[in-house]
């Protein structure tokens, strides 16, 4: 079973507009939706849609809390959070016809206590593997998600901002970047494929065993302990990219956990994503990347 960490949760607001944003007026949405929200929910929403068994938790305050545990219902997620004060975030992105806007909040604290919870809730489970994803909430940091990864015999996939993937100290299973992240954590300019299987490399020897590098409509690479893997997105009309990463490591798990390899789980991730961009928001019921991944070409970058 594949349980999910999101130790700052939030409320997706998506709002489309069928016209560009202008100062000092006021302009009415075209529609507007919420979603239950962060790198965490999002995969275990995806592996759901999947088929795959997942429990969701992390760190949730307040009535917008309260909402993503109600909203985690309706895909048939099941969640354990810890409670803290203040209010989850309200995450808003704003869709024009030429542009996203994204503004996102802090969140509440979280302090040790609060850490120390959420780790006995992730021992009751005993997962094969976590996923650690999302940005932090104030007050937790890098060396909490080492903890969280040392306190069990799991497998563990972080998808993390760049910072925190070059201070963690633990030695991790999966590592899921996009190309701000890996430059962030790599310090190198990613310009093209071959710039990002270099930077991908570079990250796999701080600790990484396998590494799964998003790069948006260039597709992704992968680079595990034998090999390097390159796959271009499939061309499909782009509704919306919130979620696409996430799709894309719930569908690799997701297909590891079956026993497939490392070509079959990347062709995975890169049809799911497809599917995923395709529609608005964030949040889906239903994921079947096997219907397009013949479509997924994929080149080795070995030699």
């Amino acid at each position: 079973m594949i349980l999910t960490v999101t130790p700052n949760p939030a409320v997706d607001q998506t709002i489309k507009l069928n016209e560009e944003i202008e100062s000092n007026i006021v302009q009415r949405s075209a529609e507007a939706q919420f979603n239950s929200g962060g790198n965490g929910i999002n995969v275990s929403q995806f592996l759901r849609a999947l088929g795959s068994e997942t429990v969701s938790t992390g760190i949730v305050g307040g009535f917008t809390g309260y909402f993503i545990e109600q909203d985690l219902e309706g895909y048939d997620v099941p969640t354990d959070f810890v409670s803290v004060e203040g209010e989850t975030r309200i995450n808003t992105t704003i869709l024009t016809p030429t542009s996203e806007y994204h503004v996102n909040q802090k969140g509440p604290k979280a302090d040790e206590d609060a850490v120390d919870n959420l780790i006995e809730t992730v021992r009751e489970y005993d997962p094969t593997t976590i996923n650690i994803g999302g940005s932090l909430p104030p007050e937790m940091g890098p060396a909490d998600i080492d903890r969280i990864d040392a306190a069990g015999d799991w497998n563990t996939a972080v998808e993390v901002h760049g910072e925190v993937l070059t201070a963690l100290d633990r030695e991790y299973e999966y590592c899921k970047p996009n190309r701000e992240e890996l430059e962030a954590a790599t310090e190198m300019e990613i310009d093209s494929v071959d710039d990002c299987a270099e930077a991908a490399k570079a990250l796999q020897e701080k600790g990484y065993e396998r590494v799964i590098a998003s790069m948006g409509s260039d597709g992704a690479v992968m680079v595990t302990p034998g090999e390097t893997l390159y796959a271009p997105a499939l061309e499909v009309d782009v509704v919306d990219t919130i979620g696409a990463g996430d799709s894309m490591l719930a569908a690799i798990l997701w297909a590891y956990e079956q026993g497939w390899n490392n070509e079959q789980a990347l062709r995975a991730g890169i049809a799911a994503s497809a599917q995923l961009v395709s529609v608005m928001g964030p949040s889906v019921h239903e994921l079947n990347p096997e219907t397009t991944m013949d479509q997924v070409t994929v080149w080795s970058l070995d030699g």
